[in-house]
């Protein structure tokens, strides 16, 4: 038993030097796994750095020429969200603005627009948004409806002043039933601030598989044959292997993870309302999860093109089945399933969870034992590649000897 348990602690300490040593002389790898991991995570931060959206072009088409379309217009401009660039009195001339990218949008008062709300019926306006772009959309939807919305109020106050009725009434009137609202965890409303947390751990999964499989598909190009694995036939020899490969690229991944998710957000002022603790027991099964899943996978790159093409080719769908830019729940059945397979499955929205909203480690403990489970599936999952390729590779040997 002595002796077994020496021979595991050998292997597993020969294991990790030997893939320390190939990674560090290997710069394609070290490019995907460190140089990527600090790119990505700081090119996509700086590209969201403008969380808002704010002064949106826009040009108003005034038919009435009054004094409250001019009101109108004076505020829409001092909106937060949309600038007047241009006005016209033209909706063909508009439309020109439209077609040509100079505006991102036009709102039309009718004519008419202050005599029907002086006299208590319905004005006319006409937004033409952008359609293509579904955050201009929202944006400027929202900018004219809550400006327009505020102007009439005024009117509508003003005209009960008018009949006599107290300023209190009036606004009681106006607003019988106030309402407040409040964002939770994000109230500046930052696109960033959503993706970014989940998008980067996506890129610490892609860039680790595609590393792994890299490293893979370069030993089968060489042929190479003398490494450790060859030498062992029993189950936890290979098992030591496997663990010591894993903990080289664990080891590196947790630089990642403290440059990612501590500098990055940091520097960006990403939410950060959780337990450090809390978030390392969920990256921890995730890491190991992905790395398993990589060595199992890069016994079938021949080239180690393979493992960059096939897992680049795969990384916006990994995207997609991880439910941070379409929720998960209107998936079809069959591409819900098949991103069960993937870690960042079970590790995005509980991270969010963690990170953003605070909540307890007990709220995402249903996702940590799935990633445990994951890990343990895919390091047997790996053992088990690697004996099938060790017996596939021997009988071809014994074929061709024969």
């Amino acid at each position: 038993m002595k002796q077994v348990v020496l021979n595991f602690k050998r292997l597993l300490s020969f294991s990790i030097k030997a893939e320390w040593h190939k990674i560090f002389r290997d710069k394609g790898v070290l490019l995907i796994l460190i140089g990527a991991m600090i790119i990505y995570p700081l090119v996509y931060s700086i590209a969201y750095y403008n969380n808002v959206l704010r002064d949106i072009n826009m040009v108003v088409v005034d038919s009435d020429h009054s004094p409250l379309s001019r009101q109108a217009i004076r505020k829409l401009d001092a909106s937060s969200k949309i600038e007047i660039t241009k006005q016209t009195s033209n909706l063909q001339e508009a439309f020109d603005f439209l077609d040509k990218g100079i505006v991102k949008g036009i709102i039309v008062l009718e004519n008419g627009f202050e005599k029907s709300i002086y006299t208590g019926n319905r004005a006319k306006v006409s937004l033409y948004c952008d359609g293509s772009s579904f955050l201009l959309y929202k944006e400027t939807l929202s900018g004219v409806w809550s400006t327009l919305g505020t102007l009439s109020a005024g009117v509508e106050i003003k005209r009960m002043l008018a009949k006599g009725i107290r300023a209190e009434q009036s606004m009681i009137a106006r607003d019988p039933i106030p309402s407040s609202f409040t964002i939770l965890y994000n109230p500046q409303g930052a696109y960033a601030f959503y993706i970014m947390p989940a998008l980067i751990l996506i890129i610490l999964q892609q860039t680790l598989l595609i590393a792994i499989g890299m490293m893979g598909g370069a030993q089968r190009e060489i042929g190479k044959a003398k490494g450790p694995v060859s030498q062992i036939k029993t189950w936890s020899g290979i098992g030591a292997i496997i663990i010591g490969k894993a903990l080289a690229y664990f080891l590196i991944s947790l630089f990642n993870v403290l440059f990612a998710i501590v500098l990055v957000h940091s520097w960006f002022g990403y939410p950060d309302n959780g337990s450090m603790l809390h978030v390392f027991a969920l990256l921890i099964p995730f890491l190991l999860a992905t790395i398993f899943l990589g060595i199992s996978m890069a016994q079938f790159f021949k080239h180690r093109e393979h493992s960059i093409i096939f897992l680049v080719f795969l990384s916006p769908i990994v995207l997609f089945l991880s439910g941070v830019s379409w929720p998960e729940q209107l998936l079809p059945l069959f591409p819900r399933i098949f991103s069960y397979i993937f870690p960042s499955t079970f590790v995005a929205e509980p991270y969010l969870r963690l990170r953003t909203m605070g909540v307890d480690i007990s709220h995402v403990s249903e996702e940590i034992l799935i990633l445990w489970g994951q890990a343990v599936f895919y390091f047997l999952l790996a053992i088990g590649t690697i004996r099938y390729y060790k017996s596939k590779k021997n009988n071809s040997i014994t074929k061709t000897l024969s």
